[in-house]
């Protein structure tokens, strides 16, 4: 036993120092190398092959030397294969250079042009080919398809050998479809469901009947901002603590769509405990300011109202001339009752003015056209509230995909620099236009439009539509800022052409003119005022008609000055939820022409959730009296009630008639209308909401006596009809149908149960 351990361990000492003796003896044996050969350049000096080496004449080449030379041959990338071996004292160097890129191509690509894939690349013409630089390349490339939905996309790189060692280099690409989103789910999530939530983020599920939609493919950044989105919303509703745990994508194994997952932590849902206003300014006066304050005790709480509160504070505080106060709200939250207690605290700010205003990337647009969005100018004091007010104004003119406002130091520090840079994108537009309604018949428009003419935010469009009774042609222009103020001024000329024919038995033209102005007078009232001269002709009236018509045959010319006052506090001007709107307009005709009356009208609706915000209340009204300033109103200047202002009756359907049947139209009416919009069980995304209503009206005056020979029949008496209806956003349009039962009406009225609308643009 002894002996067999001592005989292991002399094994192990004669292994090291044989080792050692082997090492020892390679180092003594180390060649000088005495020359360096290169062989297998071409386009590459030998000279400059060997001073990449780390090796000289009269240094020994060892193992280590040799590894390192080769290693830095081919971190140049100039060389395909590197090969060292030794002749006798002679270093010989074989290479095998890397080709040079004659061309590069793209093939297969549809959907991203040949330019845009170009800047993405690196490799260029006349730049050394390496494997390493291609595939980094179409990494890039792979990245670009992903960045544009499609995550199904593979790209091949192909070359193609020359002479003189040149090879054109051919990426084909199968950019494949569309990644879509299958599904948007949400976990944990119970104030609101999962079809809310899809609502709220930017992110749509893939639908085949939404191919016109944009947002229905994956987008890493889209995904991101999905996240902001849903905090946003549920700091708004009140859900202090909401956190997103995670969003997660997971791509199908045919690369094709994705399953998105958001998992949420809700919280409780907060309301306002003590709201209060505190200031370290003298003289201030805070009773006048705690007006400005937006929300109350025991109101749910909402971060919007906060910011609204803010921006409120620093408007006013600007006007009372303390241009650097700045306002901070002190949150305090208390998780046992649920209440959030805020405190406004008002202080001096740092004094910093706004040295300059520099704007870049506007190629087309010129500098005013964005500087007259600003509320800030070079010498103001500056305000975040402004400048962010401003750099929202700039977003909403529609010319720039990107705007990027951003402060930085100026020349002392008490200056500062607002860089604006924004990327311009198409303003021009061609509009074509198609449908079909039960009361017009076929519909058709064309129009061309320039919404910021040659860089200066001016607006043209030119216009036309016909449908089955009706011929428009008209031409509009208007600049936002007249005489740089914020004075939106224009002009319209027009021609329009009606077949009144089955409501009154007469065609109408109108060809004209109008000159218009509006401009706010606060953040939502606004005053709008129009002239128009018009010369309108009755014509082609029916044999049969009554003298009630046949004594309107001819011409007429108007010249009418109107004006228009409007109130506007709704969430949308499209799909309105909630908020009202109300407007006041009159119009007076006589200043020259052939015609004289005064004519006011009044609209207002308001819109108010009843069930979340799924079932929505809208109550409206409008109300209208012309008279003549001297003379009868003549029929083309009365009002017409029925067909799309009042459902379950045609158009003109109500009213003062003759005995022929035929509408006269009135000098007063008054129309109300009360409707609850909601849902209908189908998937929010297919854009179907039922609706039921009910509306009342009344239409009655006309300027003519009724005898028994020619008989008017003028019961100013009040109509009502009730009914249901559907609306779809479709892909092709805007589809309605209307079906109402009059339950209120007169035997002469005219009544039309169904009413049908579709229409598109593209």
């Amino acid at each position: 036993m002894l002996r067999l351990l001592t005989g292991a361990l002399f094994a192990i000492w004669l292994t090291g120092a044989g080792e050692g003796f082997v090492r020892s003896a390679l180092a003594q044996e180390a060649v000088v190398i005495d020359r360096i050969i290169v062989e297998g350049t071409q386009r590459i000096e030998p000279a400059t092959v060997v001073s990449y080496l780390t090796v000289r004449p009269g240094d020994p080449l060892t193992p280590q030397s040799r590894d390192s030379s080769i290693t830095s041959l081919f971190r140049t990338g100039l060389f395909a294969d590197v090969e060292l071996r030794l002749d006798g004292t002679a270093l010989i160097v074989s290479v095998a250079e890397n080709p040079i890129i004659n061309r590069i191509a793209f093939e297969g690509n549809l959907r991203i042009d040949d330019e845009v894939l170009l800047a993405e690349v690196q490799l260029r013409p006349r730049i050394v080919y390496s494997r390493a630089r291609v595939q980094t390349d179409v990494a890039r490339l792979l990245e670009l398809y992903r960045r544009s939905g499609r995550f199904a996309a593979t790209i091949e790189p192909r070359i193609i050998r020359l002479d003189q060692n040149r090879v054109d280099l051919v990426f084909e690409i199968d950019e494949g479809p569309l990644t879509g989103v299958r599904r948007i789910s949400f976990i944990g999530n119970q104030a609101f469901s999962d079809g809310e939530l899809r609502d709220v983020v930017e992110t749509e599920q893939t639908r085949w009947w939404a191919f016109l939609a944009t947002n229905d493919n994956y987008d890493p950044d889209r995904l991101a901002f999905d996240r902001e989105l849903l905090r946003r919303f549920y700091l708004e509703e009140g859900y202090a603590d909401f956190r997103v745990i995670s969003a997660v994508a997971e791509l199908t194994p045919d690369n094709e769509e994705f399953f998105i997952t958001f998992t949420v932590e809700e919280g409780e849902r907060y309301t306002f405990g003590e709201v209060d206003l505190t200031s370290q300014l003298p003289d201030l006066p805070l009773d006048e300011l705690r007006g400005e304050l937006v929300m109350s005790s025991g109101d749910w709480y909402s971060s919007a109202d906060v910011e609204e509160t803010i921006d409120n504070l620093t408007e006013a505080l600007g006007d009372l001339q303390f241009a650097f106060a700045r306002v901070d709200p002190l949150i305090t939250r208390n998780r046992e009752e649920l209440l959030i207690n805020i405190t406004f605290d008002i202080e001096e700010g740092e004094r910093v003015f706004v040295e300059r205003i520099d704007i870049s990337g506007n190629v087309r647009t010129v500098d005013r056209v964005i500087r007259r969005e600003f509320e800030l100018v070079e010498g103001d004091p500056f305000n975040t509230s402004r400048l962010r007010r401003s750099e929202t104004q700039i977003r909403n003119l529609g010319y720039f995909r990107t705007v990027d406002v951003r402060q930085v130091a100026g020349s002392s520090p008490d200056r500062t620099v607002i860089e604006v840079e924004v990327e311009e994108q198409s303003t021009g537009e061609l509009s074509l236009g198609a449908g079909f309604s039960s009361i017009s018949g076929p519909l058709a428009d064309i129009s061309l439009r320039e919404r910021n003419l040659l860089g200066r935010g001016q607006d043209l469009r030119l216009g036309f539509s016909i449908s089955g009774d009706s011929q428009e042609f008209d031409v509009s222009f208007t600049e936002p800022y007249f005489l740089e103020r914020d004075l939106a001024a224009g002009f319209d000329l027009f021609r329009i052409v009606r077949d009144n024919q089955d409501e009154s038995s007469f065609d109408e033209e109108v060809l004209g003119f109008a000159i218009r102005a509006g401009f706010p007078l606060t953040g939502r009232l606004r005053q709008d005022v129009r002239y128009v001269l018009s010369d309108r002709t009755i014509e082609n009236i029916d044999e049969d008609a009554s003298r009630f018509i046949r004594e309107q045959e001819g011409s007429t010319l108007t010249s009418a000055l109107g004006t228009t006052l409007s109130y506007d506090r709704l969430d949308s001007r499209i799909f309105p939820t909630e908020g009202y709107f109300l407007s006041l307009s009159g119009q007076v005709a006589g200043l020259g022409g052939d015609v004289s009356y005064l004519r006011t009208t009044v609209r207002g609706s308001y819109y108010m959730p009843i069930i979340d915000d799924d079932v929505i209340l809208n109550v409206s009204g409008s109300a209208g009296y012309i008279v003549g300033l001297g003379e009868d109103v003549r029929i083309n200047d009365r009002f017409f009630v029925g067909g799309n202002n009042f459902r379950g009756f045609s158009v003109a359907g109500i009213g003062p008639r003759d005995a022929n049947g035929d509408a006269l139209g009135g000098n007063r009416f008054a129309i109300g209308t009360v409707e609850v919009g909601f849902p209908v069980g189908l998937p929010d995304e297919l854009g179907i909401r039922g609706r039921t209503f009910a509306d009342v009206g009344v239409l009655g005056d006309v300027d003519a006596e009724s005898t028994p020979a020619d008989p008017i029949f003028d019961e100013e008496s009040l109509r009502a009809s009730v009914g249901v209806g559907l609306s779809w956003s479709s892909p092709f349009g805007p589809l309605a149908l209307d079906f109402a039962i009059p339950v209120l009406s007169e035997d002469f009225d005219e009544e039309e149960n169904f009413r049908f609308s579709f229409g598109t643009r593209f």
